[in-house]
């Protein structure tokens, strides 16, 4: 496995349950991380009790254009390099079809398509010209098999996963890895505004899905693990 001590993270969704035990875990392995997330009061408060100085976080809103430009200029004034790009933000809006508002739609795309594409639009350049880097992304479960009521997420996890496998074929000459988490479900805030009745006793704890992250970010120099699954295991559905 590659060590993460000494390497330049940006992790976004830094505010979410699995985003902030994803950032304690890279900041044990001695990762230099960089934290963003919408919530700038849940950010400072992470950002304290991480010990992550304020010139390594930074409220926005990823989803919009202007917010990552500024995100790239703070990152490149405190790092020279980004060795690991990991997303772990979005948004979750299950809701049939007859209920479904082309609001949340468009909402639902933006958070979740729209913005790891501006994110690869100001990051992926510099992975570019070092010609190697890792970017983790978390299409989810409902990004490979979708479910009733699901249009909306389904439709931006699987554009998201289509668009990672053809920015692959344009770096595949280079050293820079693209990895895939599907995630099933995990007993989180996501399920806090979605009207479905869920076992959350049984599915999987946010530690396990930050410690499948970090896990990712370490893999091996000379591969890549190109998708990961995890999923609860009496709900399995891949």
């Amino acid at each position: 496995m590659e060590l993460l001590k000494g390497k330049n993270v940006l992790l976004t969704g830094a505010t979410g349950g699995i985003g902030s035990k994803t950032a304690k875990l890279l900041l044990s392995s001695g990762a230099n991380v960089f934290i963003t997330g919408r919530n700038a009061e849940k950010l400072e408060l992470i950002g304290n009790e991480l010990n992550i100085n304020v010139d390594k976080r930074f409220a926005a809103d990823i989803s919009n254009a202007h917010d990552v430009a500024l995100l790239k200029e703070r990152f490149f004034t405190v790092f020279e390099t980004i060795d690991v790009l990991v997303n772990a933000a979005g948004i979750g809006i299950i809701k049939p079809m007859d209920t479904l508002t082309e609001e949340e739609f468009m909402q639902t795309i933006q958070f979740n398509l729209y913005a790891p594409f501006l994110l690869l639009k100001q990051f992926l350049p510099a992975m570019k010209i070092a010609k190697k880097g890792l970017i983790v992304n978390i299409p989810g479960v409902l990004g490979k098999v979708p479910m009733a009521g699901a249009a909306a997420y389904s439709a931006s996890k699987y554009g998201l996963v289509g668009m990672m496998q053809s920015i692959r074929e344009e770096v595949k000459r280079t050293d820079i890895r693209i990895t895939n988490l599907f995630l099933g479900g995990v007993d989180s805030s996501f399920w806090d505004t979605i009207d479905l009745r869920v076992q959350r006793d049984k599915m999987i704890v946010a530690d396990e899905a930050a410690k499948a992250i970090w896990f990712l970010c370490q893999q091996p120099v000379s591969g890549v693990v190109s998708e990961m699954v995890l999923q609860p295991f009496n709900h399995q559905a891949i």
